[in-house]
């Protein structure tokens, strides 16, 4: 018969993340469900793309395009540079894709 340790409390709640971080992060995980959102991510893990290209890409209109964009630049998923009068949109760090990747392999198991 074998004896379950349980953690001691207290070490468990000096564990845990701030409340600030753990609200941040709610709010990245927010924007990465909307399967939109997802697809745009999915897209640029691929390189840069500004909103014409990934309008066709996803196949939504500039505008429902730039909307999305706005929200994932607000949480600091994805990042843009200028040239021009274009935008070109990447991801904003290498975390960002392996949350997206691991959330899609999660979902195919």
């Amino acid at each position: 018969m074998s004896v379950s340790t349980s953690p001691d409390p207290q070490a468990v709640g000096e564990a845990l993340p701030a409340l600030s971080q753990v609200q941040r992060a709610s709010e990245l995980l927010k924007a990465i469900t909307d399967p939109t959102r997802m697809r745009i991510l999915s897209a640029l893990q691929m390189g840069e793309l500004c909103v014409s290209e990934l309008s066709r890409v996803v196949g939504m209109s500039e505008s429902a395009v730039s909307h999305q964009l706005r929200v994932l630049r607000n949480t600091r998923l994805v990042a843009g540079r200028r040239e021009g009068r274009l935008v070109y949109y990447r991801l904003a760090d290498a975390h960002v894709g392996a949350i997206l990747q691991a959330a899609l392999e999660h979902a195919s198991e």
